[in-house]
């Protein structure tokens, strides 16, 4: 059962959180810090000062790259898996040939 120990203590956008963490504190302060970036960014740009827009802005801002980098690391899985079966069919073909080479 978690406990005290588990909390870690951060700081987003001016606002301290407890937050009940995994194994490794030192992850959750960089999320924490990541996403403090974020909104820090999203208020720079935006010119918004609602805190809760600005922390929805950069929820929509992370959600779009996870989704792009998610995307990119599919299409990159694709290509991956076509130039594998590409270099079995070439070594396959390579075989054969070299098959029939030997029995001449």
């Amino acid at each position: 059962m978690a406990g005290k120990h588990d909390l870690v203590h951060v700081e987003i956008f001016g606002q301290d959180y407890a937050v009940r963490g995994g194994d490794d504190p030192k992850y959750v302060e960089k999320l924490a810090s990541f996403v403090d970036e974020q909104m820090k960014e999203v208020s720079r740009t935006s010119g918004a000062v609602d805190s809760l827009r600005i922390a929805v802005l950069a929820a929509l801002n992370i959600a779009d790259e996870r989704f792009r980098l998610s995307e990119e690391a599919d299409a990159a899985s694709s290509r991956a898996r076509v130039a594998g079966e590409s270099a079995d069919q070439r070594v396959a073909r390579l075989a054969k040939q070299l098959g029939v080479a030997l029995e001449e």
